[in-house]
């Protein structure tokens, strides 16, 4: 058994920069057929998912979620009296879920014979013959195969002020222990939606600042409205369409002053406006990779980049800033290096939003699909459908969202699928199986579903398509 603590070995067959979603399943593959493989991670394995990202939110959000349900009881029949909510409960059962998830994975990784775990940060340092050179702490590592997967981090403005403010990003919103009295959240986007919600129900005021015109530009206009809805309906302030002017501290918290004139107070400040690549400090310069303007690393469909020898893997390729997609890659590579031609190339963006309720997506938007009309006189018909026509939300008392489906009527395949609601995050997923199996809507027309469940609607919601024109005059219509 290799532990971190023994004598690092120099050369390896392959050199893995990062624990991230794709690193540790990809070196834990590849020494199991029998090569040599150094993991090479700064901070703590499982990346950003394990604890910054997927496994701390997603934690903190059940407890949000009761704590919602628990002050609607009374519209279940259901009396519990005034909710307390006991927040540093809720972070401490968050960090311990994060530190068992953590230690399964350095106790998995700590028992795969052939790899080796390297607690430093590792920058390549050009070459030696054939192979590459890694720094990593005072070891210099050599692999003729380089995998990287570092991941982003919080992208910070250059809002006026700011670095004058204690402001918390993903990453120290967690590591709070008393409950904000008012958050501010500087970004209409999947982080800062997600968490303004979820500290939201946990207690806290909050205010959403989006200087586009809506949350979730993203997404399609009716979802974004939608989205926006939900959110106001449970008290949370949202000001979209006007820039920040400037941030400053004010009392015992803060201010954003936005160009309106608008003053915002709060107690805390959090930043959500993005993410950046991991890969300015990576030394690739020292072999020759360059980056993109934004600082992410091109490779064609299997994962490789213009460096023989060298691939990226998860967020820093651009690819798709999830899990999901990381983990996808190191797929895609470990199968290739054993003989196989799988490639990301073609492969629909498919991601949640993990709201209450939740959103999910997979494939084309609206506007992508209006645009393939125009231009290239596409045959595509879409459906639109409030979640308050589904009896399973009904039933549930669940009946905020939406369901958008995009169907090719020429060959019935599925082009792309949105829905908000009860449920949508495992709804989207049987979209995304359908498309990726090639199915049409026709099999899914004359399939036998299961009552009663959200999924079980999609024949209803198919049957109410519509032909798209290229022009959308109103919202979520024609």
């Amino acid at each position: 058994m290799n532990k971190s603590s023994e004598p690092i070995h120099e050369s390896f067959d392959v050199v893995v920069i990062g624990a991230g979603q794709a690193g540790p399943s990809l070196a834990a593959t590849l020494a199991g057929r029998g090569s040599a493989v150094a993991l090479v991670e700064a901070r703590d394995l499982g990346g950003t998912c394990v604890n910054r990202g997927c496994t701390p939110t997603k934690t903190l959000r059940k407890s949000a979620r009761v704590a919602h349900l628990a002050r609607r009881a009374g519209e279940f029949g259901v009396q519990v009296g005034a909710v307390e909510v006991d927040f540093a409960a809720a972070m401490q059962r968050m960090q311990e879920r994060v530190e068992a998830s953590r230690g399964g994975l350095e106790e998995w990784l700590g028992g795969v014979d052939g790899l080796q775990i390297v607690r430093e940060h590792g920058r390549l340092a050009g070459r030696d013959g054939d192979a590459f050179v890694v720094r990593a702490g005072a070891r210099t590592l050599k692999a003729p195969r380089i995998m990287l997967n570092t991941g982003t981090r919080a992208f910070v403005p250059p809002i006026d002020g700011l670095a004058d403010v204690d402001f918390l990003d993903n990453d120290s919103l967690l590591a709070l222990r008393e409950r904000p009295r008012h958050l501010l959240v500087i970004g209409g986007s999947y982080i800062g939606l997600e968490m303004g919600q979820i500290f939201r129900r946990l207690g806290s005021e909050v205010t959403i600042v989006e200087a586009g015109p809506r949350l979730t530009s993203r997404e399609d206009e009716d979802v974004s409205a939608a989205i926006t809805q939900v959110l106001q309906d449970e008290g949370i302030a949202v000001h979209t369409g006007e820039s920040i002017e400037r941030v400053a501290n004010a009392g015992n918290g803060v201010e954003v002053r936005l160009t309106d004139g608008t003053a915002l107070p709060g107690s805390h400040l959090l930043v959500a406006t993005g993410r950046v690549p991991n890969t300015d400090e990576l030394g690739l310069e020292s072999i020759g990779l360059a980056t993109t303007k934004r600082g992410f690393i091109d490779t064609n469909g299997r994962l490789e980049s213009s460096v023989p020898g060298v691939w990226a893997l998860g967020d820093i390729n651009g690819r798709g800033a999830f899990t999901h997609t990381s983990f996808h890659d190191q797929e895609i590579v470990a199968a290739n290096l054993d003989g196989a031609h799988r490639s990301a190339e073609g492969r629909p963006t498919t991601y949640a939003m993990f709201t209450d309720p939740p959103l999910g997506h997979v494939g084309l938007y609206e506007a992508d699909a209006r645009s393939l009309v125009r231009d290239h006189g596409r045959n595509i018909s879409q459906a639109v459908v409030e979640m308050r026509d589904v009896s399973r939300a009904k039933e549930e008392s669940e009946t905020a969202g939406l369901f958008k489906l995009l169907v090719d009527e020429d060959s019935g395949y599925f082009l792309g699928a949105t829905i908000l609601g009860f449920g949508a995050d495992e709804v989207i997923q049987v979209v995304s199986q359908l498309m990726a199996a090639g199915a049409t809507w026709r099999q899914v027309r004359e399939a036998l579903p299961i009552h009663p469940t959200v999924a079980e609607f999609l024949p209803t919601v198919l049957d109410r398509r519509k032909p798209l024109k290229p022009q959308n005059n109103t919202p979520g219509g024609d």
